[in-house]
């Protein structure tokens, strides 16, 4: 269930589900949103939170990490070598993104790749050519879409395009694809990569699916 945020330090991740916390916006990452998922059979690192002993302590006291998915290309950290092997973790990116870490072992996928019972990574392209979302299936399901899918100025969450985004019309069609795969009782949350400030201390967009179905996306295009 979710969280009452205002229970939590900002120093420390912030718990935003039962056994979910977001992390502090990451410079390193062009101020992306780190999530970490404690989960029984492996724990699950969202792109890259700020390497520090702050962040260091908080993932051993949960047990470590044994899964790194990195959504896009900025979602990657200048310490992802030095996390895999500080924890021995897989790191899991999209295949047409891993040649951005020539040094690290990497677990790399086509369209889908499940990390456990709970959940997947789902090729999303359109910001960057490996864009990719990790949904999982729990709480009525979330979607963590990293810069796929951001909230706006208002609040709303959509794709944006931006100066960094490589193929606009793949990036709609890939929102498409969402649209279709899943439906409201599938789809109720959605934890975005960056611009969380937006979301004005709730932590997640509810009502996930209502939100995407109804977009206008021929006024997008």
């Amino acid at each position: 269930m979710p969280v009452n945020l205002s229970q939590h330090s900002s120093k420390l991740p912030r718990q935003i589900f039962d056994n979910i916390f977001a992390f502090s916006p990451n410079r390193e990452t062009l101020g992306g949103t780190s999530y970490f998922i404690s989960e029984k059979s492996g724990n699950i690192l969202i792109d890259c939170p700020i390497w520090d002993p702050t962040t260091q302590d908080f993932l051993v006291s949960q047990g470590g990490v044994h899964w790194l998915f990195i959504t896009h290309r900025n979602g990657i950290g200048k310490k992802v070598k030095e996390m895999q092997q500080f924890f021995n973790c897989k790191v899991v990116i999209q295949e047409q993104e891993a040649y951005l870490l020539p040094e690290i072992t990497v677990t790399s996928f086509q369209e889908e790749l499940p990390l456990d019972s709970h959940g997947f990574a789902l090729w999303t392209p359109g910001f960057s050519p490996g864009s990719s979302c990790f949904y999982y299936n729990l709480f009525g399901g979330i979607l963590f879409t990293g810069r796929h899918l951001l909230l706006n100025q208002n609040g709303e969450i959509r794709p944006l395009q931006t100066a960094k985004t490589f193929h606009w019309p793949r990036q709609l069609n890939s929102l498409k694809k969402l649209i279709a795969r899943f439906n409201s009782e599938s789809l109720t949350y959605i934890c975005p990569g960056a611009n969380t400030g937006f979301l004005r201390g709730v932590g997640y967009v509810n009502d996930a699916y209502n939100k995407l179905s109804h977009l206008q996306l021929d006024s997008l295009s």
